[in-house]
């Protein structure tokens, strides 16, 4: 066969600025990129953030001298923590832990009235674990004293209660130190507690790696 008959085959043209399909993948890219630089831009935006200046403990008094303002990146999480743009509730408290430096979540700050626990102290003679400080949890136990000057037997009376803070303290004649721990208490589990307290009751402390937090 010849390609007698046959006309010239067609020859592709140029593309030129006035064709839509150039000018249509022009945007796409530009779209591509600019939709890049924004993403890039907002994930190294920063936000300034309260961050605790010492360790807030539950039930401590809240202002805005208690914080540090540090900038972080948080992304949609921000909603979460403590603005320094946002008043502070009236009369307000720590009513969860949260350790130096750290951001301060909302939810960590309310008013009295949102306690449910409370500190109270406690002293030991025992020396404790390292392992126990601020925001760890110990179990409680008391024995009260008996009708022979002795103790009963110890019954645990505050399992897995939080530490707010402790601080060891000389006794009175300067010979020897005591453990001072503030444990956070229910109102249901107080009036058992602050009887045996107020009955002298001898008070151990086990730290409990295990407590829920």
């Amino acid at each position: 066969m010849t390609m007698e008959g046959r006309g010239p085959a067609p020859r592709l043209k140029k593309p030129t600025w006035k064709d839509p399909r150039l000018l249509i993948g022009i945007l796409l890219v530009l779209a591509s990129v600019a939709g890049v630089v924004a993403l890039v831009g907002n994930a190294e935006k920063t936000v300034p953030m309260y961050a605790a200046r010492d360790a807030l403990v539950v039930g401590q008094k809240i202002n805005a001298g208690s914080f540090t303002i540090v900038h972080v990146q948080l992304g949609e999480a921000s909603g979460q923590y403590l603005d320094p743009a946002e008043e502070l509730v009236e009369n307000a408290v720590a009513v969860r832990m949260v350790p130096k430096g750290e951001i301060v979540p909302r939810s960590s700050i309310g008013r009295t009235d949102a306690l449910d626990r409370k500190p109270v102290s406690v002293t030991i003679e025992e020396p404790l674990p390292k392992e126990v400080i601020a925001g760890t949890h110990v179990d409680v136990w008391v024995s009260l004293p008996d009708e022979r000057n002795g103790f009963q037997a110890p019954v645990l009376m505050l399992p897995g209660a939080e530490v707010a803070a402790l601080n060891v303290a000389a006794s009175s004649l300067g010979s020897s130190k005591n453990m001072q721990l503030m444990v956070l208490v229910t109102d249901a589990q107080m009036p058992k507690f602050i009887g045996a307290v107020a009955n002298k009751a001898k008070i151990s402390v086990v730290w409990n790696p295990g407590a829920a937090p």
